[in-house]
């Protein structure tokens, strides 16, 4: 956003300033952005997405759009372990300049329990507090332009302009056919947000160290007792599912090549096609079950 923007934005009445944020052109700087760091993604330079990740997530643009959307969606009035949220225009307004790197602790996360769905067992939820909410989104946004240039092909859940409709419709295409699969394997990883490895992440999720660290070592409070986070990324986090799916992308091309060595060995063609929806998979597959 220009300087001009900003010294408009910056009125004595933050209330005021708040409401004078021209959000379509904050929507536009990001996009921008993003579609840089795609470009640089699908070329290889590495460097160079870092640089444009620097750029956003250092950006007024981001940072308001990252504190419009976590006081606008359905968990606004949710708060962390700090019992504070951003209800006015005032507080949203101030928030944006603390969204910063340097002297950033993130609070731990308020751990909470809620009925699977279908199911008499309980899904851990780990809430953020609001500060931290915000800056997991900033980082998404600079995260998930990576995320939707190198995910699996396959892969619904989680994913931007993709939806449950979208595996459906898929399912339904490799169903629909006069030779479509005669097995489906529904596969579930048990527990798969909770025991993701930190190593792996840390090593392997393009986005600036420092930060994803502190978003994965933050701990979380259960009952009242303060607990370590060795592992997993918490559901509810806004950046967790992002990261979650980066971790399973890969799982349709590992079993594409085990159709291919299955081909080779037993001279047949299992033909298998294969939908995910975040840890949820289906395989589907022609012949007897491999």
């Amino acid at each position: 956003m220009s300087n001009a923007v900003k010294a408009k934005c910056a009125s004595p009445d933050p209330n005021e300033a708040w409401r004078q944020i021209n959000w379509n052109k904050c929507r536009e700087k990001v996009r921008k952005l993003q579609a840089r760091i795609v470009k640089a993604t699908q070329e290889g330079r590495w460097n160079k997405v870092k640089v444009l990740q620097y750029l956003l997530t250092r950006s007024f643009a981001a940072k308001a759009l990252a504190i419009k959307r976590v006081t606008e969606n359905k968990g606004k009035n949710t708060s962390g372990i700090d019992k504070i949220l951003w209800s006015t225009n005032k507080s949203k307004f101030e928030a944006i300049p603390a969204l910063k790197l340097r002297g950033y602790k993130p609070k731990p996360l308020r751990r909470i329990h809620i009925p699977k769905a279908n199911s008499k067992k309980m899904r851990p939820l780990s809430i953020p507090a609001m500060k931290d909410r915000a800056m997991q989104t900033l980082h998404r946004f600079a995260l998930e332009p990576i995320a939707e240039t190198t995910g699996d092909r396959n892969s619904y859940g989680f994913r931007t302009a993709r939806s449950t409709h979208d595996a459906i419709g898929q399912c339904f295409n490799y169903l629909s056919q006069g030779k479509s699969a005669q097995w489906i394997l529904e596969g579930d990883i048990a527990s798969a947000f909770d025991n993701v490895s930190h190593e792996w992440i840390m090593e392997n999720t393009p986005i600036n160290k420092e930060i994803l660290h502190k978003f994965m070592k933050c701990g979380y409070i259960d009952a009242g007792k303060l607990f370590p986070t060795e592992q997993g990324t918490g559901q509810g986090s806004a950046i967790s599912p992002v990261i979650f799916n980066m971790v399973l992308d890969g799982m349709e091309q590992e079993i594409r090549c085990k159709a291919k060595e299955i081909e080779k060995r037993d001279q047949r063609n299992p033909k298998i096609n294969f939908c995910r929806y975040a840890d949820d998979c289906a395989p589907r597959m022609r012949g007897r079950a491999a």
